[in-house]
């Protein structure tokens, strides 16, 4: 009961205090959740909240992906190039670290190229692909990133110009001394072999030139600067001249490398034809079987056509294809010229044609061992042409050259395999062998589509063409105030990531001179002086022999 003057509290005189609270803890709850989503806005990309997953659409996100892959395989590419020049000079022990991170850079891209490939084969979901290519193209970017600056003090460019000068100009004249004998080499082979077995080092002799007059020129510029005390420029013009003199030799050790595989491959082809004639005659005897395909007759007709090509019988197969639509590669030319290795590779194809018509088990013994001996001739020879083109045009070769690239590298590297486990059956390795092929053949044809649609960076008065088609020279980043989308303006690519690799910024270095000329003198382009640095005007373009030492 209540006392002498209360009032009993009734549930209507706590009902509008109760409303005002709630309504007050509502307001601040609101406001606590709109701030942190500002600030969430403000901190990540997207505009999500961290660990949510983004808003961000399937287009962007593979055009997010592309542009990692290409940008990290450049920076592993580049990485290890410099990388070699340290190690050369101050020994392995001294770059293990960075040599560490080069190689973790190096998996994490390779299981991004893995995780492309199954895309482009229509496995796996397309978004969670895509976020773990972006994912290990960071990853990937960042192990490079934190080495660059330890990579920078323990080379000390700066502080070893003068030594660095002197070593990277005697491996230029090594370099240069070789040209001769490419040149040579080039003369012999297109005197035995057809065209088609030459066309992986077509121009590599000129491009190898284009590569040396630019180091030169690099070098000449760089010791002008160290006589001014300008280290820094010295520094970067060094850094150019030893990544094209890198890529000249890598032309050079293409066209030996060819003329290797080649030679290789025309010993293997007697044994190549005597097992290919075996499985004709085993297949010839189930003619009219019950327990072959309908297609084996012309499975049949087909491999006579392919051997007698290779031999140069005249039995009609000079328009024969074969299952990539290539034509007759093993054929020979009117001047009895033929490419063995192509002859190898149409062989196998063949020769696994009979094998599905006949429903034959896959090839045992001393059948598979032989097969799986000429495929990886053929793979060998595909796969490091491939490679070479990338590598010398990365400037302008995109994502799926280097992705098809990469899937045969790791193909042929299992093939290859014999004491890690788990090693391959010859079955199997063969199998691989031949998917590697393909795919470097495919690589070659996108990377080659990729340049065409880039064109070649040759200008007025522009030095620089092959330094940026191969990628030893890099855009640069926009600048207030000056002229933007310039090629080879952010100077030479360097060890490190995507954040630090064009941290030598080239500041104009390699921009072509066009000085204001009085009337009736040469304007820039015509090979004046001042409009082509010494040694790449258009007479020394196209001069035969190389270029004379810095």
């Amino acid at each position: 009961m209540a006392g002498a003057g209360q009032h009993p509290t009734s549930p209507a005189d706590l009902a509008l205090p109760l409303a005002a609270a709630v309504a007050a803890v509502a307001v601040a709850a609101s406001t606590a959740v709109r701030r942190r989503l500002r600030a969430a806005r403000r901190t990540t990309s997207g505009g999500g909240l961290p660990g949510l997953p983004t808003l961000v659409s399937l287009d962007e996100l593979d055009r997010r992906a592309t542009r990692s892959l290409v940008a990290t395989d450049d920076c592993v590419r580049t990485s290890r190039e410099e990388l070699g020049h340290a190690e050369r000079h101050l020994g392995h022990e001294a770059v293990q670290a960075q040599a560490e991170a080069v190689e973790s850079a190096a998996t994490e891209l390779g299981l991004a190229f893995e995780a492309r490939q199954r895309l482009d084969d229509g496995e796996g979901k397309a978004r969670e692909l895509l976020e773990e290519i972006v994912a290990r193209c960071e990853a990937a970017g960042r192990r490079l990133d934190g080495e660059a600056a330890g990579f920078d003090l323990m080379r000390a460019l700066e502080h070893t110009t003068g030594e660095a000068l002197e070593r990277t100009e005697a491996r230029f004249r090594e370099v240069a001394a070789r040209v001769a004998e490419a040149d040579g080499t080039l003369a012999g082979l297109r005197e035995r072999f057809a065209l088609s077995a030459r066309l992986p080092v077509a121009g590599h002799d000129e491009q190898a030139k284009d590569r040396l007059i630019f180091a030169m020129t690099c070098l000449n510029r760089s010791r002008q600067a160290m006589d001014r005390a300008d280290t820094g420029n010295a520094v970067v013009l060094l850094r150019a001249a030893e990544a094209a003199v890198d890529q000249a030799a890598l032309f050079l050790d293409g066209i030996a490398r060819l003329a290797s595989d080649l030679s290789r491959a025309t010993a293997e082809l007697p044994a190549a034809l005597d097992s290919a004639e075996a499985d004709l005659a085993a297949a010839r005897a189930l003619l009219g079987t019950a327990t072959v395909r309908a297609d084996l007759r012309g499975r049949v007709a087909h491999g006579e056509s392919v051997l007698a090509a290779v031999r140069g019988e005249p039995a009609g197969a000079a328009g024969t294809e074969d299952a990539q639509g290539t034509g007759s590669a093993g054929a020979r030319d009117v001047g009895g010229r033929y490419d063995p290795v192509g002859a190898l590779r149409r062989i196998e194809q063949a020769t696994a044609g009979l094998d599905r018509a006949s429903h034959r088990a896959r090839p045992e013994g001393s059948r598979a061992l032989g097969r799986l001996q000429w495929a990886l001739v053929v793979a060998r020879s595909t796969v490091g042409a491939a490679s070479d083109r990338v590598t010398t045009q990365r400037g302008a070769v995109g994502r799926e050259a280097r992705t098809r690239l990469a899937e045969a590298e790791h193909l042929l590297r299992r093939a290859e395999n014999m004491d890690a486990p788990p090693v391959p059956t010859p079955a199997e390795a063969l199998v691989d062998a031949c998917a590697a092929d393909t795919l470097a053949r495919q690589a070659g044809q996108l990377a080659e589509r990729d340049v065409r649609v880039h064109g070649t960076p040759y200008g007025e008065g522009l030095w620089t063409g092959g330094a940026v088609l191969g990628g030893i020279l890099l855009d640069a980043p926009h600048r207030r105030g000056d002229r933007t989308g310039h090629p080879g303006d952010g100077g030479p690519a360097s060890y490190g990531g995507p954040g630090t690799r064009g941290r030598r910024d080239g500041g104009g270095l390699f921009r072509p001179v066009r000085p204001q000329h009085p009337p009736g003198t040469a304007p820039p382009g015509t090979g004046s002086p001042e409009a082509d640095p010494p040694g790449t005007g258009p007479a020394s373009r196209g001069s035969a022999g190389p270029p004379p030492g810095p």
